[in-house]
């Protein structure tokens, strides 16, 4: 089946693409948003394009792409944006970045991932895997306490403490070593179900976050995409958390308009800080039709700003 972008069409429509221009997709993955970019590039338009997962990286995808002279591939983490530009000379000369968070459907869809408690397959859930602890290694040491916060703030998680209770008692007797493991382990402690919903839905979204240090690389992120952007540069941000969701949303909104209210003070207009970006239209989520063709947008939300 051919992979589906998230919003492809209205991501390529908001970055407004120059044929001229440069531009950064923060996610290959399997490259759909960047070849959008790159059939709207003439011949001196230029894209670079990140990921921190090796297997993208190595794909038969990334190795089609490399034959296109305008295009480069970054082995790391989007949070390295401003250094890896500066490196390219390209600093505060980007017409608009792409960034695509969370787990790509590459890494749900195999299974020696461990990301999809749907499959058997090693606990892993490291999109670098080549770096940190696995989610098996993760859940061996975590104290109690922390696996709780982590599942009650980043899974939203009502029955945190019950889970957690539940995996430090058995891996006490034996490791949580797989993906199905940890699932039933959680079905089996969970008391009530939320309709069309797995009990281990939250818990792995949340043991994921963490052992990615996902919410984390997203604030480290943001200020380095409106340092790098050119003048009418466009930040394009597709969310599919509403944790990710609020940070983008918030720091949008404070990016935008003035930094400081003067009220009746007798503050000069041209002492106000402005910020530094202005939101373009209003949030974006996917359309019927791709939610029938591609089910996983249902929790894409998509946002726009552009550098002043």
């Amino acid at each position: 089946m051919q992979h589906l972008s998230v919003l492809f069409e209205e991501s390529l429509q908001a970055l407004n693409i120059k044929p001229n221009g440069l531009y950064i997709d923060c996610t290959f993955g399997r490259g759909g948003h960047s070849r959008g970019v790159l059939k709207q590039l003439g011949e001196d338009g230029r894209l670079l394009a990140f990921d921190r997962d090796l297997a993208a990286i190595n794909s038969v995808y990334a190795d089609e792409m490399r034959k296109d002279p305008r295009f480069s591939l970054h082995h790391g983490c989007f949070s390295e944006l401003e250094s890896v530009v500066k490196q390219y000379g390209w600093f505060g000369k980007i017409d608009g970045v792409l960034m695509d968070l969370g787990v790509s459907s590459p890494q749900l869809d195999d299974s020696s991932r461990g990301f999809s408690f749907m499959k058997e397959g090693p606990l892993d859930m490291r999109m670098n895997d080549t770096a940190g602890l696995s989610a098996a290694e993760w859940l061996q040491q975590v104290k109690e306490k922390d696996l709780v916060k982590v599942l009650f703030e980043y899974g939203e998680e009502r029955f945190a403490r019950r889970i957690a209770g539940a995996v430090i008692e058995r891996r006490g007797e034996t490791p949580i070593l797989t993906t199905l493991d940890l699932a039933k382990l959680i079905e089996s402690v969970v008391p009530r179900r939320e309709k069309h919903k797995h009990p281990a839905t939250r818990s792995f979204q949340a043991i994921r976050i963490e052992i990615n240090n996902e919410l984390e690389e997203i604030k480290n992120s943001l200020q380095q995409v409106v340092n790098i952007l050119a003048p009418s540069g466009r930040m394009v941000v597709i969310s599919f958390h509403s944790l990710e969701d609020r940070i983008v949303k918030r720091f949008i909104r404070n990016e935008s308009g003035r930094k400081f209210n003067p009220g009746r003070l007798p503050v000069k207009e041209i002492d106000i800080e402005q910020g530094a970006l202005k939101k373009v239209g209003k949030a974006i989520k996917a359309g019927k039709i791709e939610l029938m063709q591609n089910p996983r947008a249902r929790s894409a939300v998509m946002r726009v700003a552009e550098r002043i």
